[in-house]
């Protein structure tokens, strides 16, 4: 780590502290070059592509009360998200040229997929494909249903590397990741953008790890009701002066937790989601454990190992349809169902990993819920939907 100091903050006395890493030329360190000329990038992409403007990935708005952040050490420049996008929606990444990141992280679905199982180049993926919504605003840093990833620069590749999904994995007769690196240097366009972004045509893995995670963690959606009541009250518990009396209702059971009696039957209290799914963020807490669901795609065997979720942002789309079935099996298709699943939750042989909050005293929970308190919740959920993130031309495809 190194500081850099700067004359305005040292009259302050703080510092700013810059992360550095193997390839510190990232993109907030290549000045832009005004009307510079890329004849390959407006071939490609035509209008869809400005490199001389644009779009706003680094400064976009966040409200005041969102704290939590996960890569401060590659931050979202919009040089290295664009770069990010391209290679976000290029098949060129997969082996066949048929899939791209963007096939199973799909826009229009708060880049998931509705398919309980994503198409690879040589099968179906293992578990559903996870939204991507407010992927950086999350205290958890690791990435995958099972935490596989130590970081989403990480994860990036992972995909890219595996024989099922986009078949570079250098095993099963595949060709290996140094092969796809040969073929994106053979792309005018490669040449441009990485040279663009980075200073050098030179592409490696760690080059586009950086640029994909700066474009998903740019991904985010702030223009929900949920955003437009929490601006003007000082906390989540206070009532939301947009919310109707239902919302209001549904928020409250869902940041309460609730009172079980010995054998683990509620009694009184809320429902305790945000035990594991806090507000204003509602991300996952990193030591959740299982949550009960315990099956699989393939419909054989148990998965116990799945303990990380996407943010409850975007569960559905502003009109209640879904972006895909809930969990990793995408098994539960509608919010009744995803409440039902919490409010009665069974001690299964061989789950070793259920969550201790959902077995209160050593039972598992009953919360006994009435049809108003489900449709409470189910307002409530709703309201945390917005609608620019499955528009906005800076997250869709360029090609």
């Amino acid at each position: 780590m190194k500081k850099l100091f700067v004359p305005f903050f040292m009259l302050l006395g703080i510092s700013i502290t810059i992360s550095s890493c193997s390839d510190s030329d990232d993109a907030q360190y290549v000045p832009i070059t005004p009307n510079a000329s890329y004849p390959e990038v407006e071939a490609a992409f035509g209008s869809k592509l400005d490199l001389n403007n644009l779009s706003n990935y680094a400064n976009q708005y966040i409200p005041p009360y969102i704290r939590k952040r996960n890569g401060n050490a590659n931050p979202v420049t919009d040089k290295g998200a664009t770069l990010g996008r391209v290679l976000f929606y290029d098949k060129n990444l997969s082996s066949n040229n048929t899939i791209s990141c963007s096939s199973c992280h799909q826009q229009a679905n708060a880049f998931s997929d509705t398919n309980i199982a994503s198409t690879g180049v040589n099968g179906m993926t293992g578990r559903h494909s996870m939204r991507l919504i407010n992927a950086r605003f999350a205290v958890e840093s690791k990435f995958f249903w099972d935490e596989r990833a130590g970081s989403l620069e990480i994860q990036t590749t992972m995909p890219i590397k595996d024989h099922g999904e986009m078949g570079f994995s250098g095993a099963n007769g595949d060709l290996s990741f140094n092969d796809l690196i040969t073929k994106l240097q053979g792309i005018g366009y490669y040449k441009e953008l990485f040279k663009f972004v980075y200073g050098t045509e030179v592409i490696t893995e760690n080059r586009i790890q950086l640029a994909l995670a700066q474009f998903v963690r740019s991904i985010q959606s702030f223009d929900s009701k949920y955003d437009s009541g929490r601006i003007f009250v000082p906390n989540d518990g206070q009532p939301f002066p947009n919310f109707t009396a239902q919302e209001n209702n549904g928020k409250n059971l869902f940041l309460a937790p609730p009172v079980f009696d010995a054998t683990g039957n509620r009694t009184g209290g809320g429902l305790g989601c945000a035990g594991c799914h806090a507000a204003p963020e509602f991300d996952i807490d990193p030591n959740s454990r299982n949550n009960g669901i315990i099956g699989t795609i393939a419909g054989s065997g148990i998965d116990i190992t799945v303990t990380r979720a996407p943010s409850l942002r975007d569960l559905v789309k502003r009109d209640g349809t879904l972006n895909g079935g809930f969990m990793h099996t995408a098994n539960i298709n509608s919010l009744q169902a995803a409440i039902g699943h919490y409010g009665t939750i069974n001690l299964a042989p061989g789950n070793t990993n259920l969550d201790p909050r959902l077995r209160p005293n050593g039972f598992g929970q009953q919360l006994h819920l009435t049809a108003t308190e489900v449709n409470a919740t189910i307002a409530f959920l709703r309201t945390l939907s917005g609608t620019n993130v499955y528009t906005d031309s800076k997250w869709s495809s360029p090609f």
